[in-house]
């Protein structure tokens, strides 16, 4: 078979997918009696990175398999197309999610212990409603508190194949850098609008645990967005002047 055909045919493929495919999905493009061996396929996506190599997209690979996404260079200009302002997740949400990564298995209370604070319920239950975050076991103590682990959805949102790609946390700066990739092709209905323009490589905005993060529309109500006062310690009331 023409190997620029073969080309061309992953490529409309990876686009019209919009998501990660694995090379057995790929092949299946191929009606049987035309269908290309893994190497062949393995050939092509390389020619399509060499192609792509001077261009605005880029193949990457995830815990899913690959696609086509947008270089996060033009991560701002691609941002333009949705006016509505991107979900802001909280510092707090960001360092649970850290944690868990860096740490897993980890409870609850380990989160609590590195923190220093108590963990907010409304992060954890954001963590698993999005499945970035699944719970893989309890941990043999009174209570038997739930171990989380992440999953292979937040291997793919960030764009990694395994959690040895995860950067070194001395190499780690500051947790905006942990940023999302944009694939193509766009879809906000399959994104949610403010996940799509947080997936443009807009960085997570920082702020205290106890400060609102402003969304656009309905997500202004979406709880991955900065949480309430709980997650932080309270002071103490005032003396009573009277006393």
């Amino acid at each position: 078979m023409n190997e620029n055909h073969v080309r061309n045919v992953i490529e409309a493929g990876l686009l019209a997918a919009g998501r990660s495919l694995t090379l057995d999905e790929l092949a299946q493009l191929f009606g049987e009696t035309e269908r290309p061996l893994p190497s062949a396929v393995r050939a092509a996506l390389d020619a399509l990175d060499a192609d792509y190599s001077a261009r605005a997209i880029e193949l990457r690979e995830t815990a899913s398999g690959v696609r086509i996404q947008v270089r996060r260079d033009f991560a701002t200009e691609v941002s333009r197309l949705w006016p509505e302002r991107p979900q802001k997740y909280s510092r707090a949400l960001l360092e649970t999610l850290a944690l868990i990564a860096y740490r897993q298995p980890i409870t609850r209370g380990e989160i609590e212990g590195v923190r220093g604070v108590a963990v907010n319920p409304n992060i954890v239950r954001t963590l698993l409603e999005r499945n970035w975050v699944r719970v893989v076991g309890h941990r043999e103590l009174p209570g038997h508190p739930e171990l989380l682990g992440t999953t292979r959805e937040f291997l793919d949102y960030f764009g990694l194949r395994s959690l040895d790609e995860l950067p070194p946390l001395a190499e780690l700066r500051s947790l905006e850098e942990v940023e999302p990739q944009l694939p193509l092709p766009v879809s906000l209905a399959t994104h949610e609008g403010e996940a799509m323009a947080a997936s443009a490589g807009l960085a997570p905005e920082p702020a205290s645990d106890a400060a609102p993060a402003e969304a656009a529309g309905p997500a202004a109500n979406d709880p991955a967005a900065d949480e309430p006062a709980a997650d932080e310690p309270q002071a103490p009331p005032a003396p009573d002047a009277a006393g």
